[in-house]
């Protein structure tokens, strides 16, 4: 996949299929649309081509938000749009200034300008330039007079409900990483360095690499224990992590903290990548230590039977 981070360094390729958005997620539903890109490319000997943006438009249109958080941090949206076998991926900088473009001149000083498209598939709720304005109606009007094809992709469905970044984003703010991950067609992951904690988990049989996130627009899963995998050093392992405030030894700042099974080695001031497979319970305080011992081994067993 080649890369452009100025849309005017594009070099013109034979039939752009051309699909434009932020892509939080490229869950299945963005997925769809790649497929049915890719299928068009073939057919007519033309090339793939992204474009999207950055910074996400919300984190410069909305700054005063607490609530802006993404499924995926940029660099693994890039990862995810490589997977699915994209040829071409346009970043434009997205600026106050760019988004007073409305939604004609987007397309025409932009898109028209420096790709020329033989062909635009959006999907079905696709909206974009100033206010949000522009959708399938537009490019159907304006597609003869600039020379293009429009097709819209259908929404994409999981047990009769309609796949969206908002949705997954809800799922995940409810703790159901099971069902996000239903549509996102991958695991839902964190990635992040393994710091030094109080070691209390090390006392009681269940030592846990805590993760601190780089990210501060990461999108954390809700408060509980997960059943999960963790990659480290290349290598996958089974492992449970909890997500909270760990009442019963803290009280403090939210952690994140994954006990990996059958897993002795230092990794301090390494970048680990836990992938969520279910949400096995809430978070709670115990009364003592002991309690919570006795819990964890239940939560492992639980674990060791979801994974």
């Amino acid at each position: 996949m080649k890369v452009y981070h100025c849309i005017s360094d594009f070099k013109e390729v034979q039939h752009p299929i051309v699909t434009i958005g932020t892509f939080d997620g490229v869950h299945l539903g963005h997925q769809a649309i790649f497929q049915q890109m890719k299928a068009e490319a073939k057919a007519c000997g033309g090339e793939t081509v992204v474009i999207t943006f950055f910074p996400h438009p919300r984190l410069v249109l909305y700054q005063d938000s607490i609530d802006l958080k993404f499924i995926n941090t940029q660099e693994k949206k890039l990862e995810r749009l490589q997977r699915a076998g994209i040829d071409h991926l346009i970043i434009i900088p997205f600026t106050r200034e760019f988004s007073r473009n409305s939604s004609e001149k987007f397309i025409s000083n932009y898109v028209v300008k420096y790709v020329h498209p033989y062909k635009i598939i959006i999907g079905y709720d696709h909206h974009f330039g100033k206010n949000r304005e522009g959708n399938l109606h537009l490019l159907e009007r304006v597609k003869d007079k600039y020379g293009f094809k429009v097709e819209e992709v259908p929404p994409y469905f999981v047990k009769d409900v309609a796949v969206s970044s908002t949705r997954i984003r809800n799922l995940l703010h409810e703790g159901n990483v099971r069902e996000a991950n239903e549509m996102l067609g991958y695991e839902y992951a964190i990635a992040g360095k393994v710091v030094h904690g109080n070691n209390i988990g090390h006392s009681i049989g269940f030592p846990t690499a805590n993760i601190e996130i780089a990210n501060e627009y990461k999108l954390i899963a809700a408060n509980g224990v997960y059943a999960c995998r963790v990659l480290v050093d290349g290598k996958m392992y089974k492992g449970m992590s909890n997500i909270g405030v760990r009442p019963t030894v803290d009280h403090g700042n939210l952690t994140i903290e994954i006990n990996i099974f059958n897993f002795d080695k230092n990794i301090y001031g390494q970048t680990i990548v836990i992938q969520f497979v279910d949400r096995m319970r809430d978070e709670k305080k115990f009364k003592n230590l002991e309690a919570l011992k006795d819990q964890l081994k239940k939560d492992k067993k639980m674990s060791i039977s979801i994974l």
